[in-house]
């Protein structure tokens, strides 16, 4: 019995150290076929002007350093997310391309308070009237936010989801 309470009181403890000490990224990827040829699907996507079309919250762009869509460029992006009036929280991520060779890939590298997204973005032709976008997530967090993130891995890929649908919706109308 003395056993068993010794088990069940480490571990909370045990579960926080394995996440802290242990745990490693999340990784992930999604995808979704746009009924739209792959030259118009590009030209959209590569616009960081054209994110305010389909990022929900979105508040501006600003080039920081180099050129827009040239490798090492880093520029702020402002985000306001709105919890239907009940709560506002403002997000400012730093944006690095790290690659950009579309339509095979656009790598990026975002930061916000404690944690480095690498996004890498694909599309590949399946007909002249559809695109497949391939989406790649890996997130890279500090101690805070990896206990955080550690039990809502679903709820980045829902967004994800939603980015891409947005983005759908946007190209296709």
């Amino acid at each position: 019995m003395k056993k068993i309470a010794i088990i069940i009181l480490t571990f909370p403890i045990t579960l926080i150290l394995y996440i802290l000490l242990i745990s490693g990224n999340i990784k992930y990827s999604e995808e979704i076929v746009i009924d739209s040829n792959i030259d118009k699907v590009i030209d959209l996507f590569d616009n960081p002007h054209n994110m305010k079309q389909y990022m929900y919250g979105f508040e501006s762009y600003t080039v920081i350093k180099g050129n827009i869509n040239e490798i090492g460029t880093i520029s702020e992006i402002n985000i306001n997310f709105n919890d239907n009036g009940k709560k506002e929280s403002k997000i400012i991520m730093i944006e690095e391309i790290l690659s950009n060779n579309l339509p095979i890939e656009k790598k990026l590298k975002y930061t916000s308070n404690g944690i480095l997204n690498i996004v890498t973005n694909k599309f590949e032709k399946i007909s002249d009237n559809q695109t497949k976008f391939i989406n790649e997530q890996e997130f890279v967090f500090n101690t805070y936010m990896k206990l955080l993130f550690y039990f809502s891995k679903s709820s980045l890929k829902y967004q994800t989801r939603l980015y891409l649908n947005n983005f759908k919706d946007f190209v296709e109308n």
